[in-house]
């Protein structure tokens, strides 16, 4: 009963927020997500939360945090059933997938809203999904947000931004707009493992909100770019530039230096164009 009152706050202080300079579309609400299920989306702003509280009570799932978050997140918790985790730990994980999976299986529980990025995205991509999420045997209702930049920027950059100065620039802005698709559930089919799921819920996402769906994890925003990453690029573009794959060495883009002087490796020599050709 507790519990249920808890809900009904919050829903409705989430109503009250929204309704002050905001704007919320919402489409296909039939698929909102199920008891004991686990919802997934896309991951702006630490205000994504706000526009899907609205119509249904959720338990979260994130990082533990300090000061102004974590104040916020220690009283919700003395409410709501939600799982915080430390990422400097790597034991948590296994933690966290053990209470994912006995939250699911009670059907009377609230659904688990998971952004699977794990950090806010600038509102034009959809990042990595980590796949720890999709391991779990439950259903998988996916949620695409979309926003309208032009009355606010929503990203929270939180290597340019503190909270405090985040809060005070969204406040300041025309209005908070935004657009809310709820997808159609998707379970794991029997010949997919968790990454190959957890792509296949990305594109559903990125798709209907018109994002782009990439392959690099969000969090190489706050990190330098690692090597491995720089070469497989360059393999890349050395492909398209040459228009064959050639075998690449550690050392360099190509096998030798020779092949790369050889003119056979880059195809048939082909006659000069007359100036009259060139002209027209």
């Amino acid at each position: 009963m507790k519990l249920r009152r808890c809900s009904w706050v919050i829903r409705l202080s989430a109503r009250i927020g929204l309704k002050a300079s905001a704007i919320v579309r919402y489409h296909n609400k039939e698929n909102r997500p199920l008891n004991g299920s686990i919802c997934v989306a896309n991951h702006t702003t630490p205000m994504d939360i706000v526009p899907l509280m609205c119509n249904e009570h959720y338990s979260m799932v994130g990082q533990a945090h300090g000061g102004m978050i974590g104040f916020f997140l220690s009283m919700c918790i003395k409410t709501t059933r939600h799982i915080l985790f430390d990422r400097s730990e790597m034991k948590h994980r296994s933690a966290v997938r053990k209470r994912l999976t006995e939250h699911t299986a009670d059907k009377t529980n609230a659904p688990i809203l998971i952004f699977p990025e794990g950090t806010c995205i600038n509102n034009t991509s959809v990042m990595m999904f980590k796949k720890g999420t999709f391991e779990i045997e439950t259903t998988i209702y996916p949620v695409a947000i979309k926003y309208n930049c032009l009355y606010s920027d929503p990203y929270w950059n939180s290597s340019k931004y503190s909270m405090t100065k985040y809060g005070l620039r969204l406040g300041t802005s025309w209005a908070f707009v935004c657009d809310v698709w709820y997808l159609p559930p998707m379970c794991k089919k029997e010949d997919e493992d968790a990454v190959q799921f957890a792509n296949r819920v990305k594109s559903a996402i990125a798709a209907r909100a018109g994002l782009m769906s990439l392959p690099w994890d969000g969090a190489l925003k706050r990190q330098k770019v690692k090597d491995s990453l720089k070469k497989q690029q360059q393999e890349e573009y050395c492909r398209i530039i040459v228009g064959r794959e050639l075998p690449v060495c550690s050392e360099g883009l190509l096998a030798s230096q020779n092949e790369a002087d050889d003119s056979s490796a880059w195809g048939p020599e082909e006659p000069a164009e007359s100036p009259l050709a060139a002209a027209g």
